[in-house]
């Protein structure tokens, strides 16, 4: 059964990969494929996986009685999943309608009319920096989103707008590394102890940069040329909103993005939680904004008629990718991965880079999960070696490995929750993605990790 639960994942991501090829949606795919691997898995799986034992033991015994089934255990351990799953598409539909909701209203013109240069090479530098900055005050996947939108006012050319989103991808994964609310692997180790804001932030923002910047000096030597900007032509009227409404929801919509680390710090709710308060925030402010205006005018800048345009299938592809890792992480396949790593590469930093570009295969959640449950924190008092001191709190090897986690993913465009939202949102192809940013993406990761280890470990 093994082999077959592997089997359908590779056939799946090839499916996705090779959306172009076969003619059918990538989200067709993806939701297949996690579907299908939790049914293979549940009619599988007859006897609970070792890893799982000690769990199925305090469901039974505890929430059913004594008598709770595997079939229960297996639905109970799904609907654990879908917590997770569903904070992040609420997450992720969220911040895409409080982005389309500002892009309505044209309130990205604040950025866009001050970015007056049309060089690929300035433009990819300016594009590169915002994002590695935004990423780490907001969050890698809300940034991506942002940017997509932005791009889609400054470039024209669909093929050079998917080159310019894919380094997006890059500089957000490396903007989140660095940051303890940019990226989710690195607030799971933060809010788990293993390390502190201080160390994330001093020890960590250089190697994330060299991961943003050389990719981004490689691609300035052969970007060559201008930008063509999109005309819009407006069905509205020359005006549909104005100037006051404008800066308005764009302060109001980047605010309550800005908001979401805040709140959830406040308060430790889920993120998605502050991001429908800010949705929600924005609603009622536009609502009575336009009160007044003809429902023709008033449709197309309302929250309802945006939520008509939001990309619903790249929610649902989002939806199958994270169900189908979560089935191979039921199945122990994660786990067995990590504990291979660790028989086989007896160095703390050769894991952490193996775990990286894993990463970016399954997604980094899983993993850096099964790493903080193989390895403990480490008391100071009982380190007995170098091994030892590398698990104390804020040791050499949550610090890598947060920074490989969160960039590793960059390799593949499936690899991150960033990649996966601008796959869908902008149709890139796995395989355009695989051929022009991958090698660049495996460059930049190496050449932090370098950095890294020339800093702490040499």
């Amino acid at each position: 059964m093994d082999y077959i639960l592997l089997t359908v994942f590779v056939l799946g991501y090839l499916g996705i990969a090779l959306e172009h090829n076969i003619k059918i949606d990538k989200a067709a795919s993806a939701l297949l494929t996690g579907t299908v691997l939790w049914g293979l898995f549940v009619l599988g799986y007859q006897e609970i996986p070792p890893h799982l034992g000690e769990m199925f033991a305090d469901f039974s015994s505890g929430s059913h009685g004594g008598h709770g089934s595997l079939s229960q255990f297996y639905e109970h351990r799904l609907m654990h999943h879908m917590q997770e799953i569903s904070s992040i598409l609420f997450f992720l539909l969220g911040a895409m309608t409080i982005v389309e909701l500002v892009d309505a209203h044209e309130g990205f013109r604040v950025i866009t009319d001050k970015i007056n240069t049309t060089s690929k090479v300035k433009l990819m530098w300016i594009i590169c920096i915002l994002t590695f900055f935004f990423s780490a005050i907001l969050d890698n996947l809300t940034t991506s989103i942002v940017m997509i939108s932005l791009l889609r006012k400054l470039v024209d050319d669909k093929e050079m707008r998917w080159l310019f989103a894919g380094m997006v991808v890059v500089s957000a994964n490396a903007g989140g590394a660095w940051s303890p609310i940019g990226d989710v692997t690195t607030t799971m180790l933060w809010i788990g102890g293993q390390l502190s804001t201080s160390v994330i932030i001093i020890n960590l923002i250089l190697p994330s940069l060299v991961a943003m910047l050389v990719p981004l000096v490689v691609l300035s030597f052969r970007l060559k040329g201008e930008v063509v900007r999109p005309v819009y032509h407006n069905t509205l009227g020359s005006e549909p909103t104005t100037k006051f409404e404008r800066n308005l929801v764009f302060a109001v919509g980047v605010g309550g993005l800005l908001f979401v680390p805040v709140f959830k710090t406040a308060t430790h709710l889920p993120p998605f939680m502050g991001m429908m308060l800010s949705l929600g925030m924005i609603w009622l402010i536009t609502e009575r904004l336009h009160h007044k205006k003809n429902v023709e005018l008033k449709s197309p800048l309302s929250v309802i008629g945006v939520l008509r345009k939001i990309d619903t299938a790249s929610v649902l592809f989002f939806l199958g990718i994270l169900l189908a890792v979560a089935a191979l992480q039921e199945a122990g396949h994660l786990i067995l991965a990590a504990t291979s790593l660790r028989e086989t590469l007896h160095d703390i930093y050769l894991i952490d880079m193996a775990i990286g570009l894993l990463s970016a295969i399954v997604d980094n959640v899983p993993l850096v999960a099964a790493s903080m449950g193989m390895y403990e924190i480490v008391q100071p008092d009982m380190v007995t070696d170098v091994w030892s001191a590398a698990f104390v709190q804020d040791g050499a090897f949550w610090q890598f490995l947060a920074y490989c986690a969160g960039t590793g993913g960059s390799a593949l465009i499936i690899g991150s929750a960033a990649g996966v939202a601008v796959m869908g949102l902008e149709r890139i192809d796995f395989v355009w993605y695989l051929k022009n940013i991958s090698l660049l993406a495996i460059l930049g990761y190496f050449a932090g990790a370098g950095v890294y280890l020339l800093m702490f470990a040499l």
